[in-house]
């Protein structure tokens, strides 16, 4: 399987990123890549930055050193009922809008509110695709999200990052949802969420983990840039359906 798009990437705009749009373009490059989302988090993440940096994203190059960019936003959920912080008129503009729940962001609560927030949050006409539900900070239904995934066909992350943590509950988490996702067949994306240029395109450990939970190549958006193309074209017609009913 020859992974060619990784949708989930930081700039030294996120405040604990390191590396320039310049940077991870050029090492998506040299993987091979031929699309890359920079999605930098939310104003609500701790060192993020303005929603002006989101309104300004228009000026940057189509492509870079032969990559695609898809100038976007990883969007922290902050209520129970799965709001963004980020208003509709700057969703938008943007060309990817990945959704997550992280500290500091989101208030917590049980787990039938944390999932609630989550699935809301995918219900989101102006969402395009979900990420890192492994993570333990909040406890979530993981089958009730792969269902869910597969009915509204909206991709959900597998995130390599969170399969490179160390931490157990996390490891478990994922693997859990990864057999979730094999049951009822949604779509998937795996995503380095890389915080430093030598992350981008790195997907070892969540490709030993599709492979073991049998979750099948024509569920993975990762090997056709085409196929991402089309899906985020879909959700924008369907965005601009809903604003001029």
């Amino acid at each position: 399987m020859e992974m060619l798009v990784d949708l989930h990437t930081h700039t030294i705009s996120s405040g604990h990123a390191y590396s320039t749009l310049s940077e991870n373009a050029l090492a998506a490059s040299r993987r091979g890549l031929k699309l890359l989302g920079m999605t930098d988090h939310g104003p609500s993440m701790l060192g993020a930055p303005s929603l002006y940096h989101f309104g300004n994203l228009a000026i940057l190059p189509a492509e870079l050193y032969g990559v695609a960019i898809l100038p976007g936003v990883e969007a922290n959920i902050i209520s129970h009922e799965g709001e963004l912080d980020v208003p509709l008129d700057y969703l938008g503009r943007l060309k990817l809008v990945l959704a997550g729940l992280h500290e500091n962001c989101y208030p917590g609560g049980t787990v039938e509110q944390n999932t609630q927030a989550y699935i809301r949050a995918m219900e989101n006409p102006f969402t395009d695709m979900m990420v890192h539900p492994g993570r333990p900070e909040f406890e979530l239904d993981l089958e009730k999200i792969a269902y869910k995934s597969a009915q509204l066909k909206v991709p959900v992350e597998i995130n390599n990052s969170s399969l490179s943590s160390g931490k157990k509950t996390t490891q478990d988490n994922c693997h859990r949802f990864a057999n979730y996702v094999a049951k009822y067949k949604g779509p998937v994306i795996l995503g380095s969420d890389a915080h430093y240029w030598d992350r981008v395109g790195v997907f070892s450990r969540s490709l030993e983990l599709i492979q073991e939970a049998g979750i099948r190549e024509d569920q993975i958006f990762n090997t056709s840039p085409e196929r991402v193309l089309d899906y985020l074209a879909a959700r924008r017609k369907k965005r601009f359906n809903i604003q001029t009913a």
